[in-house]
């Protein structure tokens, strides 16, 4: 496994608050990478170190194969941290032109395409002083994708958006990992838009890293197989113990394995399935458990 991101031990303090504790990850190259956690856990310190922006107090870490800080990796790392800022005089198209020349890459760059690509075509020409927060972020998010980096690390890319934009978002992550090969790594407090979008996570708390993996391992431990049928009494006949309703459904806990001979049974026994699909744990359980930050995550909906 290639691994973008790698760090060792790393720590930052702030007097005696540890906003990293020793954090040991390493995130592999290719697909969506989420890094969770609540408010305080530290993904913002951590993208901040990776992207120079603030120093480690102790540890070690390593980018797109380089050092901390190695020009020559960093320019293969595109980013967008917290909700971007731009000078309100500017229109979107001058924003992209203006950090292109910044760059370097003024002639390298196609903005009419990156704004296309973000949804932003129609107001490539408008100042973005009357932009919402959902609009900054995508373009926010072209401003990290025009160099057309290996690597783009995403904080929270569709905070403020609405669902509709939410969902052109997720197309977008999900095309840029799929189709043009690019690393994904973001953080976000949508636990379901995480879980849609992408192939590994890491949870953090209080600087620590608690749980880490594949999406699709982590939501399958207690995985059962959901009914909805009409027969609720004879299909809990045919299950025995390993029935349960829940509402409207029948739950059955059995091994994927046990699944045909079950659903024959059932039909021998004249239950008609209208529905039948396996669930697991899903990432917003498993964050809670790993977390205890119930209240907090609520509280960042809220806002």
């Amino acid at each position: 496994m290639t691994a973008v991101i790698e760090t060792r031990g790393l720590t930052k303090t702030y007097g005696s608050v540890h906003a990293l504790d020793g954090l040991d990850l390493t995130i592999p190259r290719g697909g969506v990478y989420g890094v969770l956690g609540p408010n305080g856990a530290g993904k913002s310190t951590l993208f901040r170190i990776l992207l120079g922006l603030i120093r480690p107090t102790a540890g070690s870490a390593m980018i797109m194969g380089g050092p901390l800080g190695d020009v020559r990796h960093m320019r293969q790392t595109g980013s967008m941290i917290e909700t971007p800022r731009f000078p309100p005089y500017l229109t979107a198209r001058q924003v992209l032109k203006w950090l292109a020349l910044e760059h370097g890459i003024a002639g390298a760059t196609d903005i009419p395409y990156w704004l296309e690509r973000v949804g932003l075509s129609e107001a490539a020409d408008r100042r973005v002083r009357g932009f919402s927060v959902g609009m900054m972020q995508r373009l926010g998010v072209a401003a990290s994708l025009m160099s057309r980096p290996d690597l783009v690390i995403l904080d929270e890319p569709t905070s403020g958006m609405d669902p509709p934009g939410i969902q052109e978002m997720r197309a977008l992550i999900r095309s840029l990992a799929t189709d043009d090969g690019v690393t994904v790594v973001l953080a976000s407090h949508q636990l379901l838009e995480v879980q849609r979008v992408c192939d590994r996570v890491a949870i953090l708390n209080k600087g620590k890293l608690v749980r880490e993996g594949l999406v699709s391992e982590l939501t399958s431990v207690g995985e059962r197989l959901q009914f909805s049928l009409a027969q609720k009494d004879k299909a809990l006949e045919v299950l025995g113990a390993a029935g349960s309703v829940h509402g409207e459904l029948v739950l059955a806990d059995i091994k994927r394995g046990e699944a045909p001979a079950l659903l024959r049974a059932l039909i021998e026994k004249g239950v008609d399935i209208t529905e039948a699909r396996w669930v697991g744990t899903d990432l917003e359980s498993i964050f809670f458990t790993e977390t205890g930050s119930v209240q907090t995550l609520e509280a960042d909906h809220a806002r």
